[in-house]
């Protein structure tokens, strides 16, 4: 990479960072803006309100009305007193209440539950409860000829009562019933029926359709409010394959999804609430998500409000299936077997791996080495030797894109005494093409080292994405780090500071002085092979490369202390495989071999090929062009001379 390369990419960021700057509102403008939409948050939050309590009333005084006639539709149901039951096996263990037959609280087996109120970790649970109460409600809602039948309102008889199982049962009336079966798998699937008995003549003729309502308010489970929040969004299953998700920074309200859908969940980063239709759910379901305040300990209110098949006749029923799990790729992937549906549901898709080509790196290689590798190690001592082996597999590369910088280095003196005669702004063209002509001559090609070192960036990328979805390193301890999955702070504070929020990250900071160090040989590389301007300008835009660590500081301070100390590791081993290679290069050696290869050209010249081939057209097409473009400004000028005597 030369010193255009790096130019042009330091200009697109300033170009960039410069952009947002100039575009962003003033002060008075953030205020004005502020101000009206405080007063449509308003506006909204009162209109709901008031449609929330007109609803509330009517379904007061239609539940008034049934109690009050004891030959209602589901008179008996609309009393009576609530009762915990209990599913359980050694992954999962979930309670469900008798009033609305629906699970109220998840809790997740083997898995650390976070006390966020107490940073230490002395006051942690063994499990993680997933929601509980208020936080998660599921309706199933039938629009009956008389009423409305919502389950949410219905207290329902357990019956068949096992570990694994349990039946409960809603009367509508003589010879009606609405019933709710919940089977329990080995793992984390949950099978659920709901099959209508009796009461075909309670609904229009062409009745097929009911609604479901299903919400939730995630819990905040990482110690980590923002890292955990940007990975907890509402995803949802297209029936025809591929997923989708709701914006996770934005607020979402009912939103259209235009697509038949066959899953939805409510996935935090590490934990998933998953419900599947087996007969789909319709097109045009409205979903919504709404980013919750730090420190309220929850991350986004999710709503999913759905239609999918019913049977009024009871000969089939409705069958769903719920996961409450972990976000273990292999585990959601090995999942789809517990299925009774024959669908390929791609739960693991859940564990975002990046896109394409970022996934493939992921999926095929990261995934399983990863996995092999916890088996025998520690996490950190995981991720220390993921870096040295994609350190030996980029070494190759790593080593040519060195060894080229080695060669254009050994020139330069040679570069400076063919280019001498070339200082003037204006011969800046012959000065490259004599550069190139030198190369050339000794078979070097400058680009060779550029290009090796792009071929590593999709690996970075794809840790990036690996690491802060990998629920492995999720309570892993390592050296002074005591969770991988999260920040590593030194010092924290009350008050959310901007660009910095409440804490300094050891493992940020290590990762920022490594990219320093490495900037800072970069560099050094670069100006040791520039000539004469290049050299001087080379030192003049040091000072712009050093804030790149710092404006990574701001950046991943948040991140979690796995990914920082994966980058801090790379880096660190990439500064010493270049210290070696430095130290290890005899530039005597090396100069005689491309003397030596020069007069083997010279003897027998060969044409370019190739990349340098293709670089000496264009530098020759730039140079046929800039000599017409003088050509024709000197007879311009000559006529404007004989114009003016």
């Amino acid at each position: 990479m030369n010193k255009n390369n790096i130019i042009g990419f330091l200009l697109i960021a300033v170009v960039l960072i410069g952009f947002s700057w100039y575009n962003q509102p003033s002060a008075e403008e953030q205020r004005t803006a502020f101000v009206q939409d405080s007063i449509a948050k308003a506006k909204h939050a009162e209109m709901e309100k008031a449609s929330k309590a007109a609803a509330a009333k009517r379904q007061t005084d239609a539940k008034a009305k049934v109690e009050a006639d004891s030959t209602a539709l589901f008179y008996s149901a609309l009393k009576g007193q609530a009762k915990k039951i209990v599913l359980k096996n050694e992954k999962v263990e979930l309670t469900l209440n008798t009033k609305g037959a629906t699970v109220e609280k998840a809790v997740i087996k083997g898995y650390v539950g976070h006390n966020l109120q107490v940073k230490d970790g002395s006051a942690d649970a063994k499990d993680v409860t997933l929601f509980e109460g208020n936080d998660q409600s599921l309706k199933f809602m039938l629009e009956a000829k008389e009423a409305n039948i919502i389950t949410s309102d219905l207290y329902f008889t357990p019956s068949n009562v096992t570990d694994k199982s349990v039946t409960m049962t809603a009367v509508a009336g003589e010879g009606k019933t609405l019933t709710l079966t919940y089977t329990l798998g080995d793992d984390y699937m949950l099978h659920m029926s709901l099959q209508a008995n009796g009461m075909a003549g309670l609904f229009s003729p062409n009745y097929n359709k009911m609604d479901v309502d299903w919400s939730d308010k995630a819990r905040q489970q990482e110690r980590g409010f923002m890292f955990e929040n940007r990975y907890t969004t509402l995803t949802y299953h297209n029936a025809e394959g591929g997923t989708d998700h709701l914006n996770e920074g934005s607020e979402k309200i009912d939103e259209k999804i235009e697509e038949t859908i066959d899953w939805v969940s409510f996935k935090n980063q590490f934990f998933s609430a998953i419900i599947v239709s087996k007969d789909n759910f319709e097109k045009d379901a409205y979903m919504t998500s709404i980013p919750q305040e730090k420190g309220s300990g929850y991350l986004k209110q999710f709503q999913a409000k759905m239609k999918t098949a019913f049977d009024p006749t009871g000969k089939k029923a409705s069958e769903f299936e719920f996961y409450f799990g972990p976000n273990d790729f292999q585990i959601l992937k090995n999942t789809e077997k517990e299925s009774t549906f024959g669908k390929d549901l791609e739960f693991q898709k859940l564990v975002y791996l990046g896109w394409p080509i970022i996934r493939w790196i992921n999926r095929f290689f990261t995934l399983y080495v990863f996995d092999w590798l916890s088996k025998i190690f520690p996490m950190g001592i995981v991720l220390i030797l993921i870096t040295l082996l994609l350190k030996l597999i980029t070494y190759p590369m790593v080593k040519k894109s060195y060894m080229s910088s080695a060669k254009m280095r050994v020139l330069k003196p040679k570069l400076e005494a063919a280019t001498a005669q070339y200082n003037k702004p204006e011969d800046q063209m012959q000065k490259q093409q004599a550069m190139m002509a030198e190369y050339a001559k000794y078979g070097v090609s400058p680009l060779s080292g550029c290009l090796p070192m792009l071929i590593q960036m999709p690996v970075w990328v794809a840790m990036f994405n690996f690491v802060p979805n990998a629920i492995q390193l999720r309570g892993e301890k390592f050296l002074w780090m005591s969770d991988l999955s999260t920040f590593d702070p030194i010092f924290e504070w009350n008050t959310n500071i901007w660009l910095i929020g409440d804490h300094l990250s050891l493992t940020c900071i290590l990762f920022c002085v490594a990219n320093l160090l490495y900037s800072w040989m970069t560099m050094r590389q670069q100006r040791d092979q520039m000539v004469g301007q290049q050299a001087e300008q080379m030192k003049m835009m040091q000072w712009m490369m050093y804030l790149m660590p710092l404006m990574f500081f701001f950046m991943f301070n948040d991140y979690s202390a796995g990914l920082n100390f994966y980058y801090f590791i790379s880096l660190f081993f990439s500064a010493a495989i270049m210290w070696t290679l430095r130290k290890t290069t005899d530039d005597e050696k090396l100069l005689a071999i491309l003397e030596k290869r020069y007069q083997e050209n010279k003897n027998n010249p060969k044409k370019a090929s190739g990349l340098m081939a293709r670089m000496q057209a264009l530098q020759e097409m730039q140079r046929q062009q800039q000599a017409e473009m003088m050509r024709k400004q000197a007879e311009l000028n000559e006529k404007k001379n004989n114009l003016g005597k």
